[in-house]
């Protein structure tokens, strides 16, 4: 790797080749319970600020957040009806950029209307989360993966803003040695230091491991020491959906990490998490999709590691702002990250010859569900390593932690 290669992978900001890749896709930018009819705030996407808002009939507007007047905040603009009025002098747009009055105008002349348009962005919602597209026309369909529009599925949102960059954090979901190393040993080390049960499943050994492509990114697959090729976790495996989530999970438990660049140096973590009922088992009742924080920190600013998503930040975030690839040694078992990167370059260059990149979902038949392939007996640990994997991960923090558990054992 050299700088050259490195800067072209990293950053993302407009202008940029892998800016310009990554703004062919929908990204999240926020929970839809976080935005309300009247409600508007600041975004952050891909180096850009921005100003979400929701209309009194619930339509989303996502504009860039200077005004074109005299560059002042429009997330701080007040929501009338279905419009958005500039703080500073009450200029006033609609969801689509259009400016339709000047207060301190005595005339207003269409052709400055028009001239004083705000850029505009695409969003919509899906699953409890709001999308953003920021990149060329035709937009392509929002996909629609299987958990987030499964019809009987208890969700939640956790999140945290990282202070690095994206790429780190998605060339982790192409390593699964990390898992034996950093979710087992380690952490059964720190958890054993405060007296904590250590994790078992994270523990075993992999024997190999294997990566395939799909039309939709890249299938992980490993062999655990005792294990074949018939067990889930290599028959079956979980994909990186190209080019920013990752599927993992277990049983019934569902989940999708995406990782939001919000520009070069820090990145916006979604997990998103879909639990479902066993057959014959009620659905849940659910109005609102909660989003919540996970700390990642202590009091002194010290990394929390004793669960397995604050291991991941902790690796994550002390390679550095932007990780020295550089200085790095990559070995045989990194298979995964020389073919994700490689991947990257490649959609690259047919993002720049005008094509579709990888994943971009264009016909509405396919998009009606997307299913996702998922190992069911991950690790091998059936509802032990579904019970552990809940009580050891991000979802410890969750405001419906009862509900998750009461279906997952059934009650």
């Amino acid at each position: 790797m050299n700088q050259d290669t490195q800067d072209l992978l990293t950053r993302i900001g407009p202008g940029t080749g892998m800016g310009a890749l990554l703004r062919r896709y929908w990204h999240p930018v926020a929970g839809s319970a976080e935005l309300a009819p009247g409600e508007a705030r600041k975004v952050r996407l891909l180096g850009e600020d921005l100003a979400l808002f929701r209309t009194a009939s619930g339509r989303l507007g996502l504009l860039e957040e200077s005004c074109p007047h005299r560059r002042a905040s429009l997330a701080y603009g007040e929501v009338d009806g279905e419009t958005i009025l500039c703080p500073y002098h009450g200029w006033t747009f609609a969801a689509d950029g259009r400016c339709l009055a000047m207060p301190a105008e005595s005339e207003q002349k269409p052709a400055l209307l028009a001239r004083c348009r705000a850029t505009a962005y695409r969003a919509e919602e899906l699953g409890g989360l709001i999308f953003a597209y920021l990149g060329p026309e035709p937009v392509p369909l929002l996909p629609r993966w299987d958990l987030l529009v499964w019809p009987d599925g208890l969700r939640d949102i956790g999140r945290a803003l990282i202070p690095c960059n994206w790429l780190q954090i998605m060339e982790n979901s192409v390593d699964p040695t990390h898992v034996e190393w950093l979710h087992g040993r380690h952490l059964a080390w720190v958890r054993g230091r405060k007296g904590l049960p250590a994790p078992t499943h994270y523990r075993r050994h992999q024997v190999r491991i294997g990566f395939d492509t799909f039309p939709y990114g890249i299938i992980k697959r490993r062999v655990l020491e005792g294990g074949s090729e018939a067990d889930d976790d290599w028959h079956i495996g979980h994909p990186l959906l190209f080019p920013l989530m990752v599927r993992v999970g277990a049983g019934q438990q569902h989940r999708l990490q995406i990782r939001v660049p919000v520009d070069d140096t820090h990145t916006l973590h979604f997990w998103y998490a879909c639990y479902r009922p066993k057959p014959g088992q009620p659905p849940p009742a659910q109005r609102r999709i909660p989003v919540y924080d996970i700390p990642w920190q202590d009091e002194h600013g010290d990394f929390i590691t004793d669960f397995v998503d604050g291991g991941d930040i902790m690796a994550w975030v002390t390679q550095g702002p932007i990780a020295d690839r550089t200085r790095e040694q990559l070995v045989a078992s990194d298979a995964g990250i020389a073919l994700y990167r490689r991947m990257l370059l490649d959609e690259m260059r047919r993002s720049e010859a005008g094509e579709d990149p990888l994943g971009v979902v264009r016909d509405p038949e396919s998009n009606r569900i997307i299913e996702l392939p998922q190992e069911r007996n991950k690790l091998g640990g059936g509802k032990s390593f579904l019970r552990e994997a809940v009580g050891m991960s991000h979802v410890r923090y969750s405001p419906i932690l009862h509900e998750i558990t009461a279906l997952l054992e059934g009650a």
